[in-house]
């Protein structure tokens, strides 16, 4: 991550204590630290190390940097300060998923996320203020695993009656006039709002068969915009107000309730306020169960309630869904096949590396050590077998390729089999 430059940092302490000491107070001078030099300058690495496509203008990093990065914040500057900009379509991909349907993903042009990020900058310690404890996703210190340590709390506390909620194609469907009425209930400075409601109404540029289309967009935030997080999470704040009472456990639009009682009157709330709102819960998807028959999956993980064989007491064992098992292993297997076997070994290890330290870092939590294990003996199952296929020789390469080829020659990265909790422990023993 990079560090917060020290002005912008303190800038964003000054509107988040003005925000938190007066809960009604709207702010109105805004428009002129968007395009602040600093703001800018720290928008555009942010921008830059999120990577990312282009956007509808074909405008890649390389191709900035090529003509000079600095000369083109000052160019977005005098745009923003003759208010002469405009936002570009957004352009729309599709990303297959493991059902067979595909998510829509919207890339706006590399300007327009720096735009985006600056004015996140600026006006996100406005909402932080307001947002509750329950609201976990995208937001500045807070994460995934913070979520499920709630969720594990209160099944612990016997609240093992879950709502299971998914929400309609939340990212696009939510109405615009509302979400503004949202925003403006902090911000009154009119340039601020014009640039959100610009985004919003980005026309969508879709490509099919090298034939190039654009619609109209009358609802909803698109999933790739820099700023639609927040705009996302400034909307179902009103959500997460309404249910204080509850148990809920919210991270951007996945969410669960956990009661020990009033389950189903709990659910009827929950429907209600969405409604209000202009959303829909999922028949298909929104399940009520009990933990301690069932399991259920929230963030990528599945939790349930299960008895030790030692102890005999009753836990909330977490593991990575099978879900979440079966991606990584279609990556390692991808990473390893035969298509791969003319790349140099050193390429194949360092992008089979790469995911799987990303996926590791997410998905060490919990019950992880048996799951972890079994991954790791596929693993080195894989490189060996692709090792042996590139060398044509026969077998699986136990011998040729042993374990300390792979990790100290190869270098492959090698997953921990010990979930985090058992190492605290055994230092508490120490």
């Amino acid at each position: 991550m990079l560090k917060t430059p020290e002005q912008i940092q303190e800038l964003r302490t000054k509107l988040y204590q003005k925000a938190k000491q007066d809960s009604e107070f709207r702010f109105y001078a805004l428009y002129d630290k968007v395009y602040r030099k600093d703001i800018l300058e720290y928008a555009y690495r942010l921008v830059k190390a999120n990577k990312g496509a282009p956007g509808i203008d074909g405008v890649s990093f390389e191709a900035v940097e090529g003509e000079g990065a600095e000369r083109y914040l000052e160019q977005i500057a005098e745009e923003l300060r003759s208010k002469t900009y405009k936002p570009m379509p957004v352009r729309r991909v599709y990303i297959p998923k493991q059902n067979g349907s595909r998510r829509p993903l919207g890339i706006p042009t590399i300007k327009d996320r720096v735009v985006q990020m600056a004015v996140k900058l600026v006006i996100e310690p406005l909402f932080e203020a307001d947002f509750q404890d329950c609201s976990y996703g995208f937001r500045p210190g807070r994460d995934a695993h913070q979520a499920m340590n709630e969720v594990n709390l209160q099944l612990r506390c016997k609240n093992t009656q879950v709502i299971d909620a998914d929400i309609t194609k939340y990212f696009d469907t939510i109405p615009h006039d509302k979400l503004l009425k949202a925003v403006a209930k902090r911000i009154v400075d009119r340039n601020i709002l014009k640039l959100v409601k610009m985004w919003l109404k980005a026309p969508i540029a879709e490509e099919e068969s090298g034939k190039r289309t654009y619609k109209g967009n009358d609802q909803g935030t698109p999933q790739g915009g820099v700023i639609s997080p927040l705009l996302a999470n400034i909307y179902l704040n009103a959500l997460d107000v309404a249910m204080k009472m509850t148990r809920l456990v919210r991270y951007a639009d996945d969410l669960v309730v956990l009661c020990r009682y009033n389950v189903h009157k709990t659910y009827g709330r929950l429907t209600e306020v969405l409604e209000s709102l202009g959303l829909t819960l999922s028949t298909e998807k929104t399940r009520i169960i009990d933990a301690a028959c069932e399991g259920f999956t929230f963030l990528g993980f599945t939790l349930r309630i299960a008895k030790s064989p030692r102890t005999g007491k009753t836990f909330p064992l977490i593991v990575p869904s099978k879900r979440a098992i079966g991606r990584i292993r279609q990556e390692i297997k991808e990473a390893t096949c035969r298509r791969n076997l003319a790349l140099p070994k050193e390429v194949t290890v360092a992008r089979l590396n790469e995911a799987l330290r990303g996926w590791v870092n997410y998905f060490y939590y919990g019950h992880c050590s048996k799951p972890f294990a079994h991954l790791k003996n596929y693993t080195e199952e894989r490189v060996r077998i692709y090792l042996s296929r590139k060398h044509r020789l026969r077998g699986r390469g136990y011998k040729k390729y042993p374990n300390a080829y792979l990790y100290e020659s190869l270098g492959l990265y090698r997953i921990p089999t010990t979930a985090p909790w058992t190492q605290v422990k055994a230092a508490g023993r120490r």
